[in-house]
């Protein structure tokens, strides 16, 4: 089964605090893009939602977080207020070096301006108001920036894609034998494509899959879970778990699994 990192922390909750709505972009443009993600909010009280970090370029539009937001390295907090209405591209991991003139490692834990990379046009999906606008103008947008895509962005999005097929991927020796590419190229096309080292990209998977089992499980077994990802022992997991989501599996789950508040407290009906 083919994984595709969230990570929204504390989901339960955040259900009471927005509504997502994922949708397929146009035809020509699902090789690159994963989806758009679209988002409401309409709150009485401020709200901060925590997002884990993973491979993908996200091209945003929402007020005050309106760019194009590299790779991330860290967890990602957004601060929810007033009423909005906002869309965002998540491209494909792998898939955005066509749109920028430098390697995707100069994105990585960065925003860039997205008049930057889009120019002016980027005002259209600015000043869309409903859904179906917001998506046309993404479509549109993305359509005309699009440049070929090359041999070796297709080999580094398909580096990940293994990944993503297989947990047993859990070194970047096994990556070079499933893909056929020495440890050095496949070193080459991330920096270059994806904006991560192999060794990261293999690392989020792995978090990812753990953070998803947590979520899942109210008692979990930690021990059982370290070596069901290829970690040689609890107290490397939990060092790496915490390393890339601040806290410790312990902690995650139980914010995860806390009760969830009244959707009256902060969010206007």
């Amino acid at each position: 089964m083919r994984r595709i990192p969230r990570g929204i922390v504390d989901e339960q909750v955040a259900r009471t605090k927005f509504t997502l709505r994922r949708h397929t972009p146009s035809a020509e443009l699902r090789e690159i893009v994963e989806y758009y993600w679209l988002l409401h909010w309409d709150l009485t009280e401020p709200y901060e939602q925590q997002v884990l970090p993973n491979l993908s370029v996200h091209v945003t539009f929402f007020p005050g977080a309106t760019g194009v937001y590299g790779p991330a390295r860290e967890v990602f907090t957004h601060r929810l207020e007033g009423r909005v209405r906002g869309i965002a591209a998540r491209f494909r991991p792998g898939c955005f070096r066509s749109f920028l003139d430098a390697p995707v490692r100069t994105l990585a834990g960065r925003v860039v301006e997205v008049t930057k990379i889009f120019g002016t046009a980027a005002a259209e999906v600015q000043n869309a108001r409903t859904d179906e606008d917001l998506i046309t103008a993404l479509d549109n947008l993305l359509r005309a920036h699009r440049r070929p895509f090359p041999a070796a962005a297709r080999a580094a999005a398909d580096a990940v894609e293994t990944i993503a097929a297989d947990p047993g991927i859990t070194r970047v020796a096994q990556l070079s034998a499933a893909t056929g590419t020495s440890i050095r190229a496949l070193q080459r096309l991330f920096a270059e494509h994806v904006g991560s080292t192999p060794k990261w990209a293999i690392r989020i998977y792995r978090l990812d899959e753990a953070a998803r089992r947590l979520a899942a499980e109210p008692a979990p077994d930690y021990a059982g879970l370290a070596a069901r990802l290829g970690y040689s022992d609890q107290a490397h997991f939990i060092r790496d778990f915490r390393a890339v989501t601040g806290c410790s599996p312990a902690a995650f789950t139980r914010s995860a699994h806390r009760p969830v508040p009244d959707m009256r407290n902060g969010r206007r009906e």
